[in-house]
């Protein structure tokens, strides 16, 4: 197996989660505070502390010049797209949150040289009554989910889906934190990889488009969804997304995964240590 791209490794200390984080993309001080230490109100200064505390000598992190912090290898991000193969991915879910809420159906699909596949698409039984708004929006019923597998009898093959692929969705922390927490549940192995989503995406290489959500990109760029608000449906149609929204990249000359993720991305101006007496001389 590749070890770029997804991967799914043993859980560990608050060290390793800041890596995993990382390898998503760079964060700054306050985004390593709420989403690794829990944190959620705290000052800029006291978060660049405590970061500090926890990655200021660790040799595999280091600190940008905009104040972010970064992992030092960037093999990942050096990857060519054009080498690249892309794992899209949509779910379907009891409900928003992945703590109490479960998933109940799951599609990937790959996307390499420009070619779609649907790798996988399944009914996952939740383990849990589905909730009458939940069915009239995915007509996903209890009755079609009895007799399915639940996510621990599929667990191996989305692991395996997913291992060495970059992995992909429209609004990619909700499907990413659901099936993180489903596979940390199933066999205690943590998620980790490089992320790209769609609507970040959409909204960098065209920032003229007022809606990002799925019915509108998709209609921007012709694309058709059939089966809205089922997985399948709308991997298939966010696939189609990516591969018109990496043609946009590709014209404007972002050729590794790097120069993707920075592509619209602005800017930020670097302060000055100087007192302002001396910056206004």
């Amino acid at each position: 197996m590749s070890d770029l791209g997804v991967r799914a490794t043993p859980t560990g200390t608050l060290v390793d989660r800041a890596l995993r984080l990382l390898t998503d993309q760079a964060a700054d001080s306050l985004t390593l505070a709420r989403d690794v230490l829990g944190i959620g109100q705290v000052t800029r200064a006291i978060a660049d502390r405590v970061a500090v505390a926890l990655l200021g000598a660790d040799p595999r992190v280091r600190r940008l010049g905009d104040g972010r912090w970064a992992l030092s290898s960037v093999r990942e991000l050096a990857q060519p797209l054009a080498s690249c193969t892309f794992a899209v991915v949509d779910i379907e879910t009891t409900g928003s949150r992945p703590k109490r809420d479960r998933i109940t159906e799951l599609s990937v699909v790959t996307l390499a040289s420009g070619k779609l596949e649907v790798a996988m698409d399944t009914l996952v039984n939740p383990e849990r009554p589905i909730p009458p708004p939940v069915t009239s929006l995915t007509r996903i019923t209890n009755e079609m989910v009895r007799d399915k597998p639940v996510f621990a009898e599929v667990a191996d093959d989305v692991i395996s889906m997913l291992a060495g692929r970059i992995f992909v969705a429209h609004n990619v922390r909700f499907d990413w934190s659901f099936l993180s927490r489903e596979v940390r549940r199933s066999v205690d192995l943590s998620l980790e990889g490089p992320r790209l989503c769609t609507v970040q995406l959409t909204r960098r290489l065209v920032p003229g488009l007022r809606s990002r959500g799925l019915d509108s990109v998709a209609a921007y760029f012709g694309v058709e969804v059939t089966q809205r608000h089922r997985a399948g449906g709308d991997a298939l149609a966010t696939a189609q997304i990516l591969r018109r929204l990496l043609a946009i990249a590709d014209e404007r000359g972002a050729r590794t995964l790097e120069e993707l993720r920075e592509l619209g991305r602005p800017r930020r101006r670097r302060r000055t240590a100087m007192p302002t007496s001396m910056r206004n001389l």
